[in-house]
């Protein structure tokens, strides 16, 4: 039996960790040969060992996707590898939270940096080889997915910035949705509540206890719930588009 996506090439940010590293894995499971692209080398040696041990096909490439011309290096080297891209997955996130008042500035730069304009490179980078992927074999279509956070759809306090950055991906997403879906490269936001990741753990302070109380009072997700999230989105038949996800801890709803 044929795998959904065999054929394919995905490229994942934030792979060395996560949700990244857990789509990837589901990712090639599927099929696909994959790109992991981070920050963390040792770390994507191992993921794509694993991946390898298995069957499947990995590349790493060692990127910061805050970088312009990285982005675009990365996007490259997975086309001078696989010689196409179906499947951009915008993973890499930082969420540092805390008051607005009296927050530190470089704080805001880094999510800034990575939630957006990193997210905003890698997608200018791909777009061109995913067009040419939705007219071509295997599938004729190709798909950006873009992790967002349920808090791209509800505001809190101590999580100005955060919030800022979700709710901005989430508008790109579906701006870039419209202009594009119709040419078959489909766009969707997937939006986690609670997982069970690095994410909450560069905090400190009063707003790492609220963090940490939070998952212990809080059967969380795991970061297979959303690769699984993923892989559905993108192994949809051409026909169908699925332009957003909210999947939420029971606890949580």
């Amino acid at each position: 039996m044929t795998s959904p996506l065999a054929g394919t090439v995905a490229l994942v940010t934030g792979a060395s960790s996560g949700i990244g590293y857990a789509t990837a894995r589901a990712l090639a499971a599927q099929g696909a040969s994959v790109v992991l692209v981070a920050r963390r080398q040792d770390r994507l040696d191992a993921l794509a060992a694993k991946i390898q041990a298995v069957g499947g096909s990995a590349l790493t490439v060692l990127a910061d996707i805050t970088d312009r011309a990285q982005s675009e290096a990365a996007v490259q080297a997975a086309v001078v590898r696989f010689g196409r891209l179906d499947i951009l997955v915008n993973n890499a996130g930082l969420m540092l939270l805390g008051p607005i008042v009296g927050a530190d500035p470089e704080e805001w730069e880094r999510m800034i940096a990575i939630n957006q304009k990193g997210l905003l490179y890698m997608t200018n980078a791909a777009l061109p080889h995913l067009l040419a992927a939705a007219e071509d074999g295997p599938r004729r279509v190709a798909d950006i997915v873009n992790i967002s956070s349920i808090a791209g759809r509800v505001a809190w306090a101590n999580y100005g910035v955060y919030n800022m950055t979700k709710f901005g991906v989430n508008g790109f997403t579906e701006s870039l949705r419209q202009e594009i879906t119709k040419k078959h490269v489909r766009v969707g936001v997937l939006e986690p509540g609670g997982v069970d990741t690095e994410l909450g753990s560069h905090n400190s302070g009063m707003m790492r206890d609220s963090i940490d109380a939070f998952y212990e009072s809080t059967e969380v997700l795991q970061a297979e719930d959303i690769a699984d999230g993923v892989v559905y989105m993108v192994s949809r038949p051409r026909h169908a588009a699925i332009s957003e996800l909210w999947i939420m801890p029971t606890d949580q709803a």
